[in-house]
């Protein structure tokens, strides 16, 4: 704990590659966990854009439960510990894989959702944009040109957003030191970014509650709840900057 906290200390830019596992915590269950939603809905019928545009009152049912989830949860103390991170000027930016907005809830400023977001919907008609509070997310929703309404977040066989993409490639190679949490790192091209850290000369340090297809670079392991570790990292940092400062 004390060696990853000197890290971060005395990196250049740090950053974080956040998966599901830091939003367990919170209430969102792992997708592909036992109690996740592909344990219960076909990934094949449910997951893929084509899918949706084919059926999209049957593929809303599953959304629907999504955005029930979404709604109850709360950051948990590893989404708070980020924002401190953050705002110590330690953090320059978290990447996330999820899209339950709880990075931002919980303070943090820069933060790239690299799977989009269900924060938002887009009419796939006309364009418009509506904010979730804007309309029921009950039954699937509709555009006033009465265009199906489509949440913002990433299906299989869909395109990571350009802009999201282009802006974790750059934090990416401009990073000295990549803070992986919770995730497996098995998705590309979210599972490059950590190597193309380490590919420049950068640190990686993995934050998972088990080893990974990126444990074999990790520089780091620290196993375990993100939201039991990352606190206690926090105080460990301002203990070492108190220590620096006299």
């Amino acid at each position: 704990m004390k060696g990853v906290a000197e890290e971060i200390i005395k990196s250049k830019f740090c950053i974080a590659l956040t998966g599901a596992g830091i939003s367990t915590e919170s209430g969102i269950p792992d997708f592909r966990s036992k109690n996740g939603l592909w344990n219960r809905y076909d990934i094949n019928e449910y997951g893929y854009l084509q899918s949706f545009l084919k059926n999209p009152e049957k593929v809303w049912k599953m959304l629907a439960e999504m955005a029930e989830l979404f709604e109850k949860a709360k950051p948990n103390p590893a989404h708070y510990a980020l924002a401190e991170l953050e705002k110590l000027g330690l953090l320059k930016a978290v990447i996330t894989q999820n899209v339950d907005g709880l990075h931002q809830e919980a303070g943090n400023k820069k933060v790239i959702e690299f799977h989009g977001s269900f924060n938002t919907l887009t009419c796939l008609n006309c364009g418009k944009k509506y904010s979730k509070e804007e309309i029921s997310l009950k039954n699937l929703p509709r555009c006033t040109c009465n265009g199906i309404l489509k949440p913002d977040i990433v299906f299989f066989g869909e395109p990571i957003p350009t802009k999201a993409l282009n802006e974790a490639l750059e934090l990416a190679n401009k990073s000295d030191l990549i803070l992986v949490i919770g995730t497996s790192c098995a998705v590309y091209p979210a599972a490059e970014l950590p190597i193309i850290v380490k590919r420049n000369g950068g640190k990686i340090i993995e934050i998972n509650r088990e080893e990974s297809e990126l444990s074999y670079l990790a520089d780091y392991k620290l196993l375990g709840k993100a939201g039991e570790i990352l606190p206690k990292l926090v105080e460990e940092v301002k203990k070492l900057m108190k220590i620096k400062e006299r």
